[in-house]
């Protein structure tokens, strides 16, 4: 671990190798699990003033899970996180020709009908953020279905921070994701030596 700011962060996102592979996992992060994605205080708004957008894109099932349980739920560290349809995959889950699971939100985004991407937690996947008073502890997230993106990420060699650079910048600003990449450079190049 190391400090950069008012966060912590782990080494491992520096040394662990990833990249998506949809199409090996089908999007399984978006559908396993016994959650729904972690949510920000500031992104509970922003889904009520994209809800009226979103209507266009979510599955019938996704709607009706929302409409029934609200567009987030509180979990019991009063942590918010988004709706699941049946305990399973996110409601605001669709998917592709191929079966793929995609965010409905992140296609509305794309489709330049809103300027919310999805929720950062979901944008910073493999790497989770756990807020405490002083400072955010910044992790590498291991998860068995993500299996196919750390051998695709080390077969392109892209370490983490790497694939989440644009989500990381999000987050913390491009000042931190530069001395991130300063940390990352000077710990290459003492490996080297």
């Amino acid at each position: 671990m190391f400090q950069l700011d008012k966060t912590i962060v782990s080494e491992e996102i520096l040394e662990k190798e990833f990249v998506c592979n949809l199409n090996a996992c089908k999007g399984a992060c978006c559908v396993d699990g016994d959650a729904g994605a972690p949510l920000e205080q500031e992104e509970l708004v922003i889904l009520e003033e994209i809800l009226p957008v979103l209507k266009g894109y979510l599955r019938p099932e996704g709607l009706q899970a929302i409409e029934a349980q609200g567009l987030y739920t509180t979990n019991e560290q009063g942590e918010h996180e988004t709706t699941l349809v049946k305990g399973e995959d996110c409601a605001y889950v669709i998917y592709d020709e191929k079966n793929v699971a995609m965010c409905g939100i992140e296609e509305a985004y794309n489709q330049g009908e809103i300027s919310f991407k999805k929720p950062i937690s979901c944008h910073l996947y493999p790497v989770r953020i756990k807020q405490y008073s002083e400072f955010a502890a910044v992790n590498y997230d291991k998860w068995e279905i993500c299996d196919d993106a750390c051998s695709l990420g080390s077969e392109l060699g892209v370490p983490v921070y790497k694939f989440v650079k644009q989500a990381l910048i999000r987050k913390f600003g491009e000042d931190w994701y530069f001395e991130l990449e300063k940390v990352a450079d000077q710990r290459n190049n003492s490996n080297l030596s």
